[in-house]
């Protein structure tokens, strides 16, 4: 087994309630493998406890990465949320954490 961790970096941000979280892969391999595993549905599942989706994913080929749009996933946006990280930024944590085969 693989995590996203071990071929991939990833970067977050936020827009009201929507999380931007992008996985980029430190090379080809990694970006192939990411491309055949790291689905919609698997992120979905990752993500089940706290974002209610839906989740689009965006290939970005030219920097090896892939782009997570995760909507309802932010408690009702900064200004609204009563978590402790209101903007998401662990959420990359999160994505990064998912199992590959």
């Amino acid at each position: 087994m693989t995590s996203v961790y071990e071929i991939a970096h990833g970067r977050a941000g936020d827009k009201g309630t929507i999380s931007n979280i992008s996985a980029i892969a430190y090379d080809e391999a990694g970006f192939i493998k990411l491309k055949r595993e790291l689905t919609v549905e698997r992120v979905e599942k990752a993500f089940a406890h706290v974002a209610k989706g839906p989740v689009r994913r965006y290939e970005i080929p030219k920097l090896k990465a892939f782009n997570f749009v995760i909507e309802n996933s932010l408690g009702g946006g900064v200004t609204r949320s009563l978590a402790i990280d209101p903007h998401g930024k662990a959420l990359s944590a999160l994505l990064l954490s998912i199992e590959l085969s």
